[in-house]
């Protein structure tokens, strides 16, 4: 079971195994893909079109929530333990904070955010119109 903050300042909470939205470089086909361990795939899944997607030195993507102009985000919905989320938390690079986001049915998840402020700050390229990660690398070929 899922428990998510009201107003999205806190992460969802498990209370057992967690569902995890993944949309970079942890995706299957990806290079990190081995950091999410056993991880049990649950498929596919889409975020509500409300988030921006960037590029963050071209090594991972970041994306944030907008109140507008926001598009939808491909990515992977997975299940994972306690041990295995704290082991993805772990393998995390810097900056990245888990929150939850919500998904284009309307549930929420948990995800890994970068701040707003720090992909202006820093001037990461905006990606948005890939739609994804995976999507993006492709094109960078």
């Amino acid at each position: 079971m899922l428990k998510c903050s009201e107003g999205g300042a806190l992460a969802c909470r498990s209370m057992g195994p967690m569902r995890f939205f993944i949309c970079g470089s942890a995706l299957r086909g990806q290079p990190d893909h081995k950091n999410l361990g056993d991880a049990k795939f649950l498929g596919e899944a889409t975020t509500a079109a409300k988030y921006r997607l960037h590029s963050v030195r071209d090594e991972h993507p970041g994306i944030y929530e907008v109140p507008g102009g926001g598009v939808s985000i491909k990515g992977e919905l997975y299940e994972f333990t306690d041990e295995q989320h704290k082991n993805l938390l772990a393998s995390e690079p810097p900056d990245l904070y888990e929150a939850p986001i919500e998904l284009e049915d309307g549930s929420k998840v948990n995800a890994m955010i970068y701040p707003r402020n720090l992909i202006e700050e820093r001037g990461f390229k905006d990606i948005s119109h890939h739609g994804g990660w995976a999507a993006f690398k492709a094109a960078s070929k």
